[in-house]
């Protein structure tokens, strides 16, 4: 099983999956914003230069993810 890093905002209420080692070089070169009408939020897909999906932010986290996964997400927004 890989472990997927999930870092959170509470203030900005966002949360970034990434879904590549950061240590591998895996660097966003292409962004693809989605905003489905029928989910009523933001999610951006953020591609490297081969394609390859590297990670997900979810805008309006706290509707759109599970509690425990944000609950143990790397907090952002600690010791502002």
């Amino acid at each position: 099983m890989v472990d997927l890093r999930v870092t959170y905002d509470r203030r900005a209420n966002a949360a970034y999956l990434y879904l590549a080692h950061s240590g591998v070089g895996a660097r966003v070169a292409h962004t693809y914003p989605c905003d489905p009408i029928d989910v009523g939020g933001m999610i951006n897909l953020d591609f490297d230069q081969d394609g390859c999906l590297v990670g997900v932010e979810v805008l309006d986290a706290r509707s759109k993810l599970p509690r425990q996964l944000l609950d143990a997400a790397e907090r952002l927004d600690l010791g502002e």
